[in-house]
């Protein structure tokens, strides 16, 4: 009983030190997204060049100070743009009112020319009430995440205070009502709408 007793244990520990090392060993390294996301929190947004404005005049990030402005960029076709549309519609619908501003930038992707009224139609189709604008040769975008990263998303949101401060990074992909990123981002959200 004691022999089987001391190999039961020999075993357990082994596979627990085997467990232990996989799982050291497949541990990711912090993305390239995730190093940039926290290079940029607490730095100043620069104001925008984008043009072709659907539901409001053309605004810039000045205009804007005094509201907590979510920014996300999209294209059509995007599967995470897509996806990501019902949280941003939602995220407007229940918050503009204390104070949030949405605002989608559009970067074209399609080999296609870019046509501005076909950009609006998808937006609609999307539900954005909210304003939407087109990056014009992804120059914000570059200039405020692609130039400095070696990411290769482009969905990217940020989140900026009512002072003008970048304090949150969605780096790309979906965030979807009810997942985890979702949940992080809206508590973010209610976190700087209380911020006086």
């Amino acid at each position: 009983m004691q022999v089987r007793l001391v190999r039961l244990v020999i075993v357990t520990s082994g596979l627990l030190a085997v467990a232990l090392s996989f799982g050291i060993a497949t541990q990711k390294e912090p993305s390239k997204d995730i190093e940039m996301s926290t290079r940029l929190i607490g730095t100043e947004a620069q104001d925008w060049n984008v043009g072709s404005w659907m539901n409001s005049k053309p605004v810039q990030l000045r205009d804007l100070l005094g509201k907590v402005v979510l920014v996300r960029w999209w294209t059509e076709g995007c599967p995470f743009c897509s996806a990501t549309a019902p949280a941003l519609n939602g995220f407007y619908d229940e918050f503009h009112s204390r104070g949030l501003e949405v605002i989608a930038f559009y970067h074209h992707k399609s080999d296609q020319p870019l046509d501005v009224a076909r950009v609006h139609q998808y937006a609609n189709k999307l539900g954005f009430k909210f304003p939407v604008a087109i990056d014009y040769d992804w120059q914000t975008l570059r200039r405020w995440w692609l130039d400095d990263s070696a990411t290769t998303w482009t969905s990217v949101s940020f989140l900026i205070d009512r002072k003008g401060t970048i304090r949150h990074i969605h780096p790309g992909g979906q965030y979807v009502v009810g997942d985890s990123d979702y949940k992080v981002l809206r508590g973010k959200i209610e976190l700087l709408l209380a911020e006086k």
